[in-house]
């Protein structure tokens, strides 16, 4: 019993850093109240507290991820990992821009991920982990993630943002976010960086399949939904660079682009593990 707790204990401090994180930057950035501070830059204990909940989910991942057995792996896991990942871009981004307003969004989802392996424990070893190969595109498929991710959050406030705009409904919590031109110049470094990393995962998938995996290629609903997801963000990138695509329009297709690339994994194993019962 007691090995359990200590196990747990990392993800249960993670969870509880994001959460009272999440809610001090609610109530200091979004609440609407005469003494709430809009124009406050984020403070060095603000940043200093998030790297130790940072640090705490990496060490819950960690052993996690890593166990005497093998390396492990689940969609609870996964998006845990995302998370993290996810937190750590907004926490580095911080330091060049004003993130504080978009922490009580990010935060209290990294809560719940941080805490999702808890609730749902079901793992697998995950086959030809020791290889350099896999390794390398097991990194590119969760940055990947990670960065669409969050790009994909950005587009949901830059949506939220843009409706109060035009309806000139603008709220001291919206008004705390960065500027929607600073929104979307951030939003479409992620989508080029997370595109370029998909690119990675995706091709090493496909041409080294069973050098990685130690199968040949199979034409399965993952890789389907891999393939249109890739194919969405390049076009994408493309209408941006060729058109000046923006606005709502290109909101539009990073969700769906986001949304097949959920269903690529943890969509699929979030099915078997969880409805189906597999590991």
């Amino acid at each position: 019993m007691a090995d359990i707790v200590i196990q747990l204990l990392p993800q249960v401090l993670a969870a509880a850093l994001y959460a009272a994180l999440g809610f001090h930057f609610w109530n200091t950035r979004w609440r609407e109240t005469e003494h709430q501070c809009v124009a406050c830059p984020m403070r060095p204990w603000e940043r200093a507290a998030i790297a130790a909940a940072l640090l705490a989910h990496a060490s819950a991942l960690q052993s996690a991820l890593f166990a005497p057995a093998g390396m492990r792996f689940s969609f609870a896991l996964a998006l845990s990992l995302m998370m993290a990942l996810a937190v750590l871009i907004y926490w580095l981004e911080s330091f060049m821009a004003r993130m504080e307003g978009m922490q009580p969004m990010v935060l209290p989802l990294a809560a719940s991920c941080a805490a999702l392996p808890i609730f749902f424990p079901n793992d697998h070893l995950v086959a030809h982990a020791s290889a350099t190969g896999f390794r390398l595109h097991f990194l590119a498929a969760m940055l990947a993630y990670s960065l669409l991710t969050l790009a994909a959050l950005h587009a949901i406030f830059m949506g939220f943002t843009e409706n109060a705009l035009h309806r000139r409904t603008m709220k001291r919590s919206l008004a705390s976010l960065p500027p929607l031109l600073v929104m979307e110049s951030l939003l479409f470094r992620m989508l080029l960086l997370g595109f370029l990393l998909l690119t990675l995962a995706v091709g090493s998938g496909l041409l080294f399949s069973e050098a990685l995996f130690g199968k040949p290629l199979s034409i399965d609903h993952k890789t389907v939904f891999a393939i249109a997801s890739w194919s969405i963000f390049a076009i994408l990138l493309i209408g941006r660079h060729a058109w000046g695509w923006r606005g709502k329009r290109a909101l539009r297709w990073t969700l769906a682009g986001f949304a097949l690339l959920v269903l690529a994994y943890m969509g699929s194993r979030f099915v078997a593990e969880i409805v189906l019962g597999r590991v």
